[in-house]
């Protein structure tokens, strides 16, 4: 098979991050004559990349989640202290604003797609790796799980009710920073319940 041409390959780029930009401001069923808009090309040239708005949204999710895991990479390859790797990554996690993209990585994330479940769980070994690193240094309380972290970004980084998205970014790194405080060695409080792991994430919730 022929490889893509490099301006299709950053047509197709374009038209991801603007369905990724949208969905976070106006969710995921904004018209993708929107998205094809903010990306700078024309209805056709989306339709050619993405036939219908499942396989755009699919995409959507494995940018993120892939981005998510490179932030990740890097911040462990290159700061030295194993807790400012760990900052690093939640301040740079958070800028994929995973909260307000939440009901769409929860409605796209089904079982059976193999893209998927490779880049979440390489999401997810990432993340461990970083805490582990924190906790044996002993610069991280070790009764949190990267089920914690994981929620705390999501939560951190989800929109206020009947608030805009945009221009919440000084108020994100400010309280993921108090966020982080609470994370660090030695503890200054007794947590209530247990660490939460991935697998209490993917729980059914109870009805």
């Amino acid at each position: 098979m022929p490889r893509p041409r490099a301006d299709a390959l950053r047509n197709r780029e374009r038209i991801v991050a603007a369905a990724r930009e949208m969905f976070v401001e106006f969710g995921s069923a904004v018209p993708l004559d929107e998205i094809a808009r903010r990306a700078g090309i024309g209805n056709a040239t989306l339709y050619r990349h993405f036939a219908d708005r499942p396989t755009l949204i699919h995409e959507v999710v494995l940018s993120v989640v892939s981005r998510i895991a490179d932030r990740a990479d890097e911040a462990a390859a290159e700061e030295a202290d194993p807790f400012d790797a760990l900052r690093r990554f939640v301040h740079a996690a958070s800028a994929e604003r995973i909260g307000a993209l939440c009901p769409v990585l929860s409605g796209a994330f089904d079982v059976g797609r193999p893209e998927l479940d490779a880049g979440r769980a390489r999401m997810e070994r990432t993340v461990r790796e970083l805490i582990e690193r924190a906790q044996a240094a002993g610069r991280m309380r070790d009764d949190v799980a990267v089920g914690d972290v994981l929620v705390a970004i999501a939560q951190l980084t989800r929109p206020l009710p009947h608030t805009g998205c945009p221009d919440m970014g000084d108020f994100i790194h400010r309280h993921l920073e108090i966020f982080l405080d609470g994370l660090q060695a030695p503890a200054r409080s007794q947590l209530t319940g247990r660490a939460a792991t991935i697998e209490d994430l993917r729980a059914p919730m109870p009805h």
